[in-house]
């Protein structure tokens, strides 16, 4: 797969798709291999994560990048982190003065001061598998009453454009795929991420579908997994499932 990086990478820009994603997979599906940015105004049906609905106004940005044979399927899953580090790389260009306040919420979504300005969706399919990394950010609005409070860039006082958003996330995924070079330098990935990471080293609630459990926030392994040490001293590997603070938290700092 040619990488991101020097060249001018290929946008398509879109007045409106259903999702960015779909239209990313429905080109895969007809030949097209990337790397190539599908960008659209509007979407009439974005999604996030366990298949809920993405709200997608005009302002915002969405966005999706195919690529094909990002990695061996061992380290596919890295890709999570890759693209979320450089969201935040390229929130940080677009807002640098919430800079002190982004931070990455594991696997893959941007806070601005504990709430949630950005998410991403990665779907694959095939042998050697091609990837869609949907990324929807919340640059003018946000929706109201999300499970996990949301926010956005206008509301904080950044003013960031889509269409300067694209190209600064465009140049800093290009950047970030080098260095994670098909999950030879995942440890420089992960590390960089753990520098950037929400609730490290405190108390979380992990809800994983009809479960949930609690403990501490203690790292994130090889393989990606948020390892919570719970309560009896047990390490729990979570491999999936959504992350929430917890109000009575533990401050203790914790090795990395």
């Amino acid at each position: 797969m040619p990488l991101l990086g020097v060249a001018e990478p290929r946008i398509d820009f879109l007045e409106t798709v259903d999702s960015t994603n779909a239209e990313a997979l429905r080109r895969l599906r007809a030949g097209e291999r990337g790397p190539l940015w599908i960008v659209s105004r509007r979407q009439t049906a974005g999604r996030g994560r366990r298949g809920r609905q993405w709200i997608s106004p005009p302002g915002n940005l969405q966005a999706s990048l195919l690529l094909s044979d990002p990695a061996p399927p061992a380290a596919a899953p890295q890709i999570a982190f890759v693209a979320g580090l450089a969201l935040h790389d390229a929130a940080n260009c677009a807002a640098p003065v919430l800079a002190a306040s982004l931070t990455l919420k594991w696997p893959n979504d941007v806070l601005c001061s504990g709430r949630k300005v950005a998410g991403i969706l990665i779907e694959g399919e095939g042998n050697p598998v091609a990837v869609a990394i949907g990324f929807g950010v919340n640059c003018r609005d946000h929706p109201p009453d999300t499970e996990y409070p949301a926010t956005d860039f206008a509301a904080n006082g950044a003013e960031v454009e889509a269409s300067a958003l694209i190209r600064q996330l465009a140049a800093a995924m290009g950047k970030r795929l080098v260095q994670w070079d098909r999950g030879v330098g995942f440890a420089a990935i992960r590390a960089a991420w753990l520098d950037r990471a929400d609730g490290l080293g405190r108390h979380l609630v992990a809800r994983l579908g009809e479960r949930e459990t609690r403990g501490i926030f203690v790292t994130v392994d090889d393989l990606g997994h948020l390892l919570l040490r719970r309560d009896d001293g047990t390490v729990e590997a979570i491999a999936a499932g959504t992350v929430f603070p917890l109000a009575s938290g533990d401050d203790r700092h914790v090795q990395r």
